[in-house]
């Protein structure tokens, strides 16, 4: 196997600790010193080659992350919770930072062991805590996640994000009228665009499980306006139309879905359904995967 430069500077340090074991003079000592230097010296690169490296495969954790929501449609885009990272003497950080890139990665269980962990360091820490929520509601954990944001609310009642993920519990047990509450209550706060966004958007698919249609396109439309990257409101929007009777406009804005983002797991469903509906095949009225 090719040596490594981690395993030449391993090597190189050993071979100085065997040979400063022994007594040097002269000429010899001083090149003991040169190779002290230029091993630190290497060993400082290649420190900081790592942490380069560390930080590229953050990029690669969150670019997975937004392939694995959209995938799953659970939730506001988990980007918006990444944590601050603050250094603290109890190390409640460390299991907060871990405890969201473990979600991003999908170990939703893994993600709430070191969550908890951070909240044992850390009691009432509300970034730990809106994280364990997320853990839990992407886990489908409903009622535990439910305690955890109202916990959030119930210290910070201006908290958007856990307000509209409260909202999303109540959507998923089919409490509508929390639900209504809850997200309307975000868009009036008006204090977090991307909870805005979502609130809408869920709101959109609070009606189309009511069969409100009407009620059900107009918080869909405005949560394209707000967020024309969302593509699955293209796919729910085309379906609140198709049920209204307005079959070409169903048509027309999965089509826009579909090519809003051609790689995107949401603009492929648009595409497939738009496909579907032109061979005669119908609309289903169960719940997209959201």
């Amino acid at each position: 196997m090719t040596e490594g430069p981690i395993d030449a500077i391993r090597r190189e340090v050993a071979d100085l600790e065997t040979r400063l074991a022994e007594p040097a003079q002269g000429p010899e000592r001083d090149g003991l010193k040169r190779r002290i230097v230029a091993v630190f010296k290497d060993t400082e690169a290649a420190a900081a080659d790592v942490a380069a490296l560390r930080d590229r495969i953050k990029g690669l954790v969150d670019r997975y992350k937004q392939v694995a929501v959209e995938e799953s449609g659970s939730g506001p885009r988990l980007a918006d919770a990444r944590p601050q990272v603050r250094a603290d003497h109890l190390g409640a950080s460390t299991f907060i930072e871990k405890g969201w890139s473990l979600i991003a990665l999908g170990d939703h269980a893994g993600a709430e062991q070191a969550l908890a962990r951070a909240l044992e360091l850390a009691p009432g820490d509300l970034q730990a805590l809106a994280l364990l929520g997320w853990a839990q509601m992407l886990d489908l954990k409903f009622d535990d996640a439910l305690a955890a944001f109202s916990r959030v609310l119930a210290a910070e009642p201006g908290n958007a994000l856990a307000r509209v993920n409260v909202g999303y519990i109540c959507l998923k047990k089919r409490i509508f009228g929390e639900a209504i509450e809850h997200l309307s209550r975000a868009i009036r706060l008006d204090n977090d665009r991307k909870a805005v966004l979502y609130a809408h958007y869920y709101l959109g698919l609070v009606y189309l499980e009511r069969e409100m249609y009407i009620d059900a396109q107009n918080f869909l439309e405005k949560a394209i306006v707000l967020g024309p990257n969302l593509i699955e409101a293209y796919y729910e929007l085309g379906r609140a139309r198709w049920f209204a009777g307005d079959r070409e406009g169903a048509k027309a804005i999965w089509g826009r879905g579909a090519n809003a983002n051609r790689f995107a797991p949401w603009a492929t469903r648009c595409r497939e359904l738009l496909e579907s509906v032109e061979r005669g095949g119908e609309v289903s009225r169960s719940s997209s995967p959201a």
